[in-house]
This record gives C-alpha cells, structure tokens and sequence, in this order.
C-alpha cells in the first residue's frame, strides 16, 4: 500500500482525506446552526454531484422528522430560467467550493422568490456564501484530491447539525451519532471481498434504500469517476423493474443496507432476486461496520467511510490514480 504524506504517490492525497473523515463527521454533526427565522413549509435541495448525492441522504431524515416534503430542485430552474415561487420554502444548497455559478445563481434566484437560503459549504468566503442568508460550515478543511471524501461525509453531519437546528430535540441524535464515529479509531480496513467483485466486475448496480439510496449515488459516481468502471446507482424498489434486464450480463450487485428497519424487506427481495438470476451480490450492512444505533443519514456516512478505501484500492489495482482523474477537475463550473 502506498502512502506518501506529501501526496506524490498515486492515491495518497484521497487516502489521506478519507481517513479524516470520521473526525470531520464528528466536529460538524455537533456544531452549533442557529435556528432559521421560520419553520419551512417544504425545503428544495440544490446541488452536484457527491454534493447531490449527500442531500438525498438527507432528504428521508428531514422528511421523518419534520413532516414536510423535501426534494431536490434542478439548479436550472432559477440560473436558465426565470425561477419559481419559493414564499415559505427553504432552500437548501450543498457545495464543496461554492464557486459553481450556476448554485450561486440558484441561491440568488431563489431568495428573490422569496426562500430562506441555506448554503452547506467547505470553502470559505465563496460567491455562494454571499447569496446565503444562513451557511452552514462543512468543516472538512482542504481537500486536494479531485474525488470528494471528507467533505461528502461532513455535509450528511452538518445537513443533520441543521436539521437539530430546526428540531432541538434532533441534537441528541446527532450527539450519538458523533461518539460512534468518534470510537472508529481511525479509517475502515477496505474489504477483501469487495476489493475481489469490483476487480472482476464489467457492470455495477449499486442498490440502497431510503438515506442508503444516497449512498449508492455516492458510491457509484466514485467508481465511475476513479476506477472507470461502469457503475448505476438505484433504489432497491426501482431495479427490479426494467433494470433487472441487465443481469442476463456479467453484473456485480452491491447492495448498501443502514439498518433502516423499513427498507429491510425492499433490500431482501432486491438481493433475493439478483442471486436468483444469478449475479455477483455482496450486501454491505451498517451493524457489521460497529453503526450501533445509527440514525440513517449516519449509517449512510458510515457505509461510505467503509467504501472509500476500497474504492481507493480497487483504482489503484486497475493502474488509475485517483487523486487525478484524466479528465475531471477539483472544481466544475456549471452554467
């Protein structure tokens, strides 16, 4: 294994950022948010990327536990079009750099409609800041590789830090769920077996449920973006139906479970049929990894924090550095 503290081996700056991630997850899920002005009437999520993809780990918690719809708007709407209504609705945009013009568009657009913007951002003194009546810190301090680790997991615990925020009695949930990875002791050892599928594999569906279901967008825009490996992210309720066709080819089926006992019986019946039809299925589950009671958007972080070495791994197994995909950047900037 390559580990090179000044970042010159191949895959050294991102291991390095996924084994601060646990301690970036602790210090942001206990923060300090103040309260919004109101009470939301719904709340729109807008964002990119790994940044989308921890907003719909959010989504189901906030739904639970404040009883309104949330659900993720296309940044479009207000930075090519001319904006929808947004009196009573609060604004939630989630950005690494918050330098992408078309959230800052967003932000702009969707407070001149009247919504409360608040912006979870890892970067300070960004144009989106500026348009943010409320910003959230991500607090994963510099992150140099292109894949985002650290701060995809510190924006699932500042996104609950908020969430305390609007629910005070929240702030317990997120008080546990700070000492569990606080008693990690450091980076997940990646998996033997995973490490094995994802070599052999031509095609991945990455299956989740619920907060998982974020996690399973995260994981395969991480395979796709450092391992070149062709990989789907679904809902454990969604690929059984014409998806399911794909297993008449090579494919490996990674199912991610939180524990969530709501989505058990929707992930058994998804793994049931996919070792039925014959595919290579493996299915993570947040209780092997030491979750305990994990509130979901957590054991969503938690799976990932497993993923990331093993991702890690299986990139630098295949030749590819992944602190430098050929043809990403740290920051895109989207119109």
């Amino acid at each position: 294994m390559n580990d090179d503290p000044n970042g010159k081996a191949p895959g050294a700056l991102m291991r390095r950022e996924a084994a601060e991630a646990a301690a970036v997850f602790v210090r942001s899920a206990v923060q300090d948010v103040p309260p919004p002005p109101s009470m939301p009437q719904s709340i729109y999520t807008v964002a990119r990327g790994s940044s989308d993809a921890a907003a719909c780990m959010l989504w189901y918690e906030y739904m639970a536990v404040l009883g309104i719809p949330v659900t993720s708007l296309p940044p479009s709407v207000f930075s090519l079009m001319g904006g929808v209504r947004m009196s009573g609705a609060h604004l939630l945009v989630i950005s690494q750099s918050g330098g992408s013009d078309d959230l800052v568009r967003a932000a702009a657009g969707a407070r001149a409609h009247g919504a409360h913007v608040t912006a979870l951002i890892n970067a300070d003194g960004s144009p989106l800041a500026a348009e943010a009546d409320c910003v959230v810190p991500v607090g994963a301090g510099p992150e140099r590789a292109v894949p985002a680790t650290k701060s995809v997991i510190g924006s699932v615990a500042a996104g609950m830090a908020l969430l305390a925020a609007m629910d005070p009695g929240y702030a317990r949930t997120c008080a546990s769920a700070a000492a569990i990875f606080a008693d990690l002791g450091g980076p997940l050892r990646p998996d033997p077996t995973l490490r094995a599928a994802l070599l052999r594999a031509q095609h991945v569906y990455v299956i989740g449920r619920g907060a998982g279901y974020g996690a399973a967008q995260e994981v395969a825009l991480k395979l796709k973006e450092t391992c070149a490996l062709h990989a789907e992210a679904y809902s454990a309720s969604e690929v059984l139906h014409g998806p399911l066709q794909l297993t008449t080819r090579p494919l490996f089926a990674l199912l991610l479970d939180t524990g969530s006992p709501e989505t058990q019986a929707s992930l058994d019946a998804a793994e049931a049929r996919f070792r039925e039809e014959g595919s290579d299925v493996l299915r993570l589950r947040a209780r092997d990894l030491g979750s305990g009671d994990l509130a979901p958007p957590a054991a969503a972080a938690l799976l990932l924090n497993a993923l990331y070495p093993a991702i890690l791994e299986t990139a630098l197994a295949l030749g590819f550095d992944p602190d430098a995909p050929d043809t990403l950047a740290k920051v895109t900037r989207t119109l």
